[in-house]
């Protein structure tokens, strides 16, 4: 993957981020990474664990950001959560997958956008 790709998901990450904050929730983790894959972002939504999906898209010329979270993504992201919940043990009262897309300037914050 190229390097302005990368920064260009960064940069979509640190977005992302920045809006939860707004929103009132605390950024736990950054890119976590273990052999399942990675999560781009957990969060804490009082008390409530987040495990956040961020997609970002220059434009909608090749669908939304929001259309790149489909299902095979949604399995995905729930084994790399299994992992995380195993390897970290965080304390919770519920958990829920959240999705942040962005395509070009527009932000959405999707709480609670599928189910494990």
């Amino acid at each position: 993957m190229g390097r302005e790709k990368l920064d260009y998901g960064e940069r979509g990450e640190d977005r992302a981020a920045r809006a939860l904050r707004a929103r009132g929730y605390s950024i736990v983790e950054r890119n976590f990474r273990c052999k399942a894959g990675e999560l781009d972002l957990v969060a804490r939504d009082r008390g409530t664990l987040v495990f956040v999906e961020v997609r970002t898209r220059a434009d909608d010329r090749f669908g939304g950001a929001l259309e790149a979270v489909g299902h095979h993504k949604q399995r995905q992201v729930v084994r790399v959560a299994r992992a995380y919940l195993a390897l970290r043990r965080p304390r919770f009262d519920t958990c829920r997958f959240d999705v942040v897309a962005i395509t070009g300037d527009e932000l959405v914050v999707i709480q609670d956008a599928f189910r494990a």
